[in-house]
């Protein structure tokens, strides 16, 4: 199975179906999702709250028999496929502001109180895959996000019992690391890879995607 995450920045176009097509993912979790996106052969679920005119927080789409759920925070949204739920995430970065749907004056506060909402809502599920934009690289320097805002994060991730194969990967900006990722279940293993986000020499956001070939235990 292959799942990828990446940040549409808002945009849509033939150029960006033909690199989700291209990769061959069964689930895509994207984020900041225009209200054009239409990818051929998927169903998709966006978040009901906006995050700019004509563009979500977050979306799922998948080759997949999917059931709708109901969004676990405003910058998320949440599928069931099979007994897995998928969940795509936007968190706070460090000039998001304190506007909702972020709760708190500080960017740790923030992403905490997200994270925190995130978890709650999410107890009852029994195995997980959340990703998207975090907005934190999780080793190395912190650009986007908090070192606090970091470690609110490895505890979702701990306490959900999964860890994150994209964690080592390359940002679109030379020498930084990616602040999309993937998170599967411990039980699965998982190789991740970048996917540069060009067509023609021309970038199709300023996020690159990123996809995990999977293996469930």
């Amino acid at each position: 199975m292959r799942i990828g995450t990446w940040n549409l920045a808002g945009r849509w176009s033939e150029d960006h179906a033909f690199l989700l097509l291209e990769a061959q993912c069964d689930v895509w979790l994207l984020t900041e999702v225009s209200d054009r996106t239409d990818l051929p052969e998927h169903e998709l679920h966006i978040s009901e709250a906006f995050m700019a005119p004509r563009r979500r927080w977050a979306g799922v789409a998948s080759r997949l028999p999917m059931e709708i759920r109901p969004d676990p925070h405003p910058a998320s949204a949440r599928v069931r496929i099979d007994s897995t739920t998928y969940v795509s995430s936007v968190l706070p970065w460090r000039s998001c502001g304190s506007r909702p749907p972020w709760v708190g004056e500080r960017h740790v506060e923030k992403t905490s109180n997200a994270v925190d909402e995130l978890v709650t809502n999410l107890r009852d599920t029994e195995r997980l895959v959340w990703g998207g934009d975090w907005n934190h690289a999780l080793t190395g320097r912190e650009y986007a996000g908090s070192q606090g805002g970091r470690t609110a994060i490895f505890g979702a991730v701990e306490q959900r019992g999964l860890h994150v194969p994209t964690s080592d990967l390359p940002h679109a900006i030379d020498g930084l690391l990616s602040i999309d990722h993937i998170a599967i279940p411990a039980g699965w293993s998982g190789v991740a890879s970048r996917v540069v986000a060009e067509h023609d020499g021309r970038r199709l956001s300023d996020h690159d995607a990123y996809v995990v070939d999977v293996e469930p235990g």
